[in-house]
């Protein structure tokens, strides 16, 4: 899945070309126009990296910065800050207000995505490497391949897809519409219940060397990749 990066910016024409050139390099873009709205978006779109802009309406984009930081949901969330204001104190202010990174305009868009990539590549490196790997499972990006205790596992596109979101956040609780904007997409409409179907079928794909279930199902909840020992009996089910 390609990751995903929330703009919060309330010039529409910068938001159009920021869109244009991310998703030129391979990103998803969601886009906020002030401050309380991408507090709410970061919550429920769960971003891999937000752009935000430091003059913004309702709240400024250096509290919306602190706020981030201190939610649960976000505080991890890589964040970079895009504004007019360029003095070294500012950049101190944006920084201290716990911002990854700086960027001033006007800027250069090849620069702007070098940046963002270098922010990635730090705070979440499964989400730039060709490999990701949980446990004894293995998923070549490049090769379009997956291996299991040195094994092949064979996947439709959808168990694919589903597999390389879940290996992007292991750990991570998703609900099934958390997991339907992921993999199938914004603009699809599949049943959620359709979700269920795709995760029986990764499971079988998973475990038809008999190995440990790596699919943690929460009632109520969703579904994580996440490690045998942390799959209490009274919090896991079969779909």
């Amino acid at each position: 899945m390609k990751p995903l990066v929330l703009v919060v910016e309330d010039e529409t024409a910068l938001v159009t070309l920021l869109r244009y050139n991310l998703e030129r390099e391979g990103f998803r873009v969601a886009s906020a126009q002030d401050g309380e709205e991408a507090l709410v978006m970061a919550a429920e779109e769960r971003p891999d990296l937000i752009l935000l802009d430091w003059m913004l309406p309702l709240t400024s984009g250096l509290e919306v910065c602190r706020r981030l930081r201190r939610q649960q949901e976000t505080r991890d969330t890589p964040i970079l800050m895009l504004t007019a204001r360029g003095e070294e104190a500012d950049k101190v202010r944006g920084l201290d207000s716990g911002a990854d990174d700086y960027v001033t305009k006007p800027f250069s868009p090849a620069e702007l995505i070098a940046r963002i990539r270098a922010v990635l590549r730090r705070s979440q490196p499964q989400l730039t490497s060709e490999t990701l790997s949980f446990e004894d499972l293995m998923m070549d990006l490049a090769a379009h391949r997956v291996r299991r205790n040195n094994r092949d596992v064979h996947l439709g596109p959808t168990e694919f897809r589903l597999l390389r979101h879940l290996l992007q956040h292991p750990g991570r609780v998703f609900s099934r519409e958390q997991l339907l904007d992921a993999v199938w997409g914004h603009d699809v409409y599949v049943e959620p219940r359709t979700v269920d179907v795709h995760i029986r079928r990764l499971r079988k794909a998973l475990n038809s060397g008999e190995e440990s279930d790596l699919i943690r199902t929460v009632r109520a909840a969703g579904y994580a990749l996440d490690h045998p020992a942390n799959q209490p009996a009274e919090q896991t089910e079969t779909p």
